[in-house]
């Protein structure tokens, strides 16, 4: 489908990708949700963290992936949670392996074409509630994960799984990890870069054969990160190995339930070429719902007339796009509400 470019519009007061895509993080106020966490097993004797709101008998599941380093704090995951809660869906977190509450067990963390954990999340949920529909949610690195996860092997998908959303997703790793080690966005590279190093410290600490400290002192940009620790921690030859066995712009055509790709073409962590391939790339699969704007910043999407009445397009559009696919499945004879 062509590009939309009409619905959202940039606030007069923050103007500027960088704006947005810091707005959420320094000035807006988390909700108080009540979430329950638990602990899945994976199949190679590790597990994986998932948080969840209470459960409202008989509606729809939120499964959201969340972004490079993101937690229940990030201001995403609780702006989507909060939409949930007030469009009645039960809604779930799945925590990468390293990003929960405690270290994960194994030697291994996470990546951006990590798929097998969330066909394990997905998998549980299902057996779970086997009458329920779900929807998936990704932002940044797991919008690239779930594209990955829907287009890799689309026969699996269970039929449950009814739509899905992805946010700010990276598209190309590379091109990517190269705008991201430019200007005023290395700021970003060196937020990440601070608990990526150290969870990498933790883990030589306590398994041998991996990179010493001083090795992971010298890391300065997310290629050498990738390339000291993720490529070989993962079974990539190397970084650009790794990007280019994991960019999500490779899976696109494989996606077969509704998706929504929902990106600005100022975010920082990417150029805007990237946008460019994947809206030509989509226009050969009808499944795919493009939603790129001129503004909005990386997971940002802020909106409203003042600061103080603040609102966030983003996790509005979300809702609303499930809830278009939950009145069609419904309408055409699908799972009950």
């Amino acid at each position: 489908m062509n590009p939309t470019t009409e619905i959202y519009t940039r606030p007069w007061w923050l103007p500027g990708r960088h704006a947005q895509t810091i707005w959420g993080k320094v000035a807006r106020r988390r909700r108080d949700l009540p979430i329950t966490k638990r602990a899945l097993p994976t199949l190679d004797g590790d597990e994986i963290e998932l948080n969840s709101l209470p459960h409202v008998h008989s509606r729809p599941h939120v499964l959201l992936l969340h972004g490079l380093e993101g937690s229940l704090r990030s201001h995403y995951v609780n702006g989507i949670l909060s939409a949930s809660v007030d469009a009645r869906l039960n809604a779930h977190v799945m925590m990468f392996r390293s990003c929960g509450t405690r270290p994960n067990r194994t030697r291994r963390l996470y990546h951006s074409g990590e798929t097998q954990d969330v066909r394990t999340i997905v998998a549980s949920l299902v057996a779970e509630y086997p009458s329920a529909q779900f929807f998936l949610a990704g932002v940044s690195l797991g919008g690239n994960v779930l594209l990955k996860y829907l287009g890799e092997t689309p026969e699996t998908i269970p039929a449950n799984v009814i739509a899905a959303a992805a946010v700010s997703v990276p598209y190309d790793l590379s091109r990517s990890a190269t705008s991201i080690n430019q200007g005023f966005s290395r700021v970003y590279q060196r937020f990440f870069l601070q608990t990526l190093r150290a969870k990498a410290a933790e883990k030589a600490a306590r398994f041998s054969g991996l990179p010493s400290p001083e090795q992971i002192s010298r890391v300065r940009t997310m290629v050498d990160f990738d390339d000291l620790i993720t490529a070989p921690l993962h079974g990539f030859s190397g970084a650009e190995d790794y990007y280019a066995r994991s960019s999500a712009i490779h899976f696109l055509k494989h996606i077969k339930i509704p998706t929504l790709l929902l990106s600005a073409y100022d975010d920082p962590f990417l150029p805007h070429e990237v946008l460019a391939d994947v809206a030509s790339q989509a226009e050969a699969n009808r499944a795919l719902h493009i939603e790129f704007h001129r503004h909005g910043g990386h997971a940002g999407f802020v909106t409203g007339r003042f600061p103080w009445t603040a609102q966030y397009y983003m996790e509005r559009r979300i809702v609303e796009f499930f809830e278009r696919f939950l009145k069609s499945s419904v309408s055409s004879g699908g799972l009950a509400k």
